[in-house]
């Protein structure tokens, strides 16, 4: 992942970045994002399993997380090269970050299993109220984009992956 970080002419996610890339109310405000999407979700099933954070996305000008990434990237999660799972006919989908900000903070499931919340189209046809977490209906969410970043950055627990021992619908 580093060295793609790196190619991509994309700062390095070091602490001192971190500290002088985003302000204090910056992370206050995701900290608070984080414990509003684990208190709305508290009653999901698994929702002891789920683990939630800040999720950094890549500026999609230099990065785009919506496309499968070189299998060389993956050899650092799987412990040799291996191409990225991906449709090649699918459209390049969402783009929810847009181009100009080297990273910008997301808060959302970071963990290997999101909240069991049902099927894609359950939780589409769902009420907004279920879904909406801080006045954000988080079903917007539900990109590649994210979805990508998430599977860059979350090493050898690969979210929702046939390595794991089950799989859940993540819900961003």
């Amino acid at each position: 992942m580093a060295e793609a970080v790196a190619q991509a002419g994309l700062p390095a996610l070091t602490p001192d970045y971190l500290a002088t890339a985003f302000s204090d109310d910056l992370w206050e405000a995701g900290e608070r994002a984080v414990l509003a999407l684990r208190n709305h979700f508290a009653a999901a099933r698994f929702a002891d399993e789920v683990r939630y954070g800040i999720l950094l996305i890549p500026d999609p000008g230099k990065l785009d997380t919506r496309r499968p990434l070189t299998a060389a990237v993956r050899a650092g999660q799987f412990s040799t090269p291996t191409k990225d799972v991906f449709d090649e006919r699918l459209p390049a989908g969402s783009l929810g970050i847009r181009p100009g900000r080297p990273w910008t903070m997301v808060a959302t499931v970071t963990g290997v299993y999101g909240p069991s919340l049902g099927s894609h189209n359950q939780i589409v046809a769902g009420p907004s109220t279920s879904f909406t977490v801080a006045g954000t209906d988080t079903r917007a969410l539900m990109i590649r984009q994210l979805w990508g970043a998430r599977v860059l950055q979350s090493g050898r627990d690969l979210p929702d992956c046939e390595a794991n021992q089950r799989w859940t619908f993540t819900l961003f």
